[in-house]
């Protein structure tokens, strides 16, 4: 029974329980030295030595080089920070280690472990790059338990009399702020720096890409935002387009979509001159006459490119124009009811793809004005294998 694996399954519990005690006592001792820092004060444990805990401060310029942290010389900084490291863990322990800090731990995102130039955090999928200047002035090694936090000099402190203003009221979009010694009231301030290639927008209130920074892309490339940054992409490898088409990038839906190839040399057809040599009567909107055949409104040129024959077909685009359908179109549908075109006897429906093949009605029962029109089956139904919307109705 001593040997049995019961056993040894306690004893290497018990091992593992104090490795990871040992582990987190060394990530609370940085945190506490770190914090410490941050108030000015020294923090005094027996951990510290144990662990090699130091806390130093960094600090660099605009032009990001390590400069002194004193600002009494009239120089702040811009960048200021207190970097905490323990000493040197070793590989095995890096896994064991990141599961403490994911647990206790999960909001610090600048707290992990130094290797190779960057900073593992716990639940964290990339690495966060630490700028060499830093590496180099804070002496940063491989497996040391880092901790670094950003923070601002303080400026000096000014008293001002206080007045006791607590019971002002003030008007709206305004808010009460206690400053400079008394209660004011200030507008929201909403604004907020915005990073990389973005702008603020005080319309939609918040950051959007500025399009003064957007590049100039090679042939068949595409400016897109990533990581608030503007980059010149080539269209996925995911998206083939047919031939004559290329790729590009929808900015309402972000998705590629394959337009007419602009480069892409167009090939003349027989009738391209018959728009431009055939007289149009009539301004702007007026009804165009070509030939002998005379258009409605609510009809549309089609040319016949084999024969070059001209002749009208119905313009969907007019469905909902007073003048080709005085009416509600949504009123006009359902089982009983649906819309037809007034063909006359004279009609082709050779360029409707929509009617190949169907036979139009032309009897009493389908007006011939050329125009759009309901049908009403009244106690009978439309048949929705013969009719074609919005082209003919036609009832069972």
């Amino acid at each position: 029974m001593m040997s049995s694996p019961s056993t040894r399954i306690i004893q290497h519990e018990t091992e593992y329980a104090i490795k990871r005690a040992d582990l987190r006592s060394i990530a609370e001792c940085v945190v506490s030295a770190q914090n410490a820092s941050m108030y000015g004060q020294e923090f005094i444990d027996d951990c510290v030595e144990r662990y090699d805990i130091t806390s130093q401060y960094v600090c660099m310029n605009k032009s990001y080089n390590i400069v002194s942290c004193d600002a009494t010389s009239g120089k702040t900084p811009i960048f200021n920070f207190i970097i905490t490291t323990s000493s040197a863990l070793p590989e095995t322990e890096y896994n064991n280690m990141l599961e403490i800090l994911e647990k206790y731990y999960p909001d610090a995102g600048t707290f992990g472990i130094f290797t190779d130039s960057s900073l593992m955090s716990a639940g964290s999928v990339s690495h966060r790059t630490i700028p060499a200047k830093i590496v180099k002035a804070a002496n940063l090694t491989d497996g040391q338990l880092t901790y670094i936090m950003q923070y601002k000099i303080p400026e000096t402190t000014i008293d001002y009399p206080t007045v006791d203003d607590s019971n002002i009221i003030c008007p709206p979009d305004t808010i009460k702020t206690f400053r400079f010694g008394r209660w004011q009231c200030i507008q929201y301030n909403y604004k907020m720096s915005c990073t990389g290639d973005t702008i603020w927008d005080e319309v939609s209130m918040q950051c959007v890409a500025d399009d003064t920074r957007q590049p100039l892309c090679s042939n068949n490339q595409t400016a897109v935002l990533i990581d608030d940054m503007w980059e010149c992409v080539d269209p996925f490898a995911d998206k083939t387009c047919p031939q004559g088409m290329v790729a590009r990038l929808d900015y309402n839906e972000l998705k590629w979509e394959c337009i007419a190839d602009p480069n892409a040399k167009k090939t003349k057809k027989k009738c391209d001159n018959i728009a431009r040599t055939t007289p149009i009567q009539g301004g702007i909107g007026a009804t165009l006459r070509v030939r002998s055949i005379s258009c409605t409104d609510c009809e549309k040129l089609f040319v016949d490119e084999e024969t070059c024959e001209t002749y009208c077909i119905p313009d969907v685009d007019k469905l909902n124009n007073a003048a080709c359908y005085n009416n509600d179109i949504s009123e006009c549908s359902g089982p009983v009811r649906g819309i037809y075109f007034g063909f006359s006897p004279k009609s082709r429906i050779d360029g409707i793809p929509e009617l190949n093949g169907i036979t139009i009605d032309l009897d009493t029962n389908h007006s011939q004005n050329r125009m759009f029109n309901c049908m009403d089956c009244g106690d009978g139904e439309i048949d929705t294998e013969k009719s074609i919307y919005p082209y003919t109705a036609i009832c069972k």
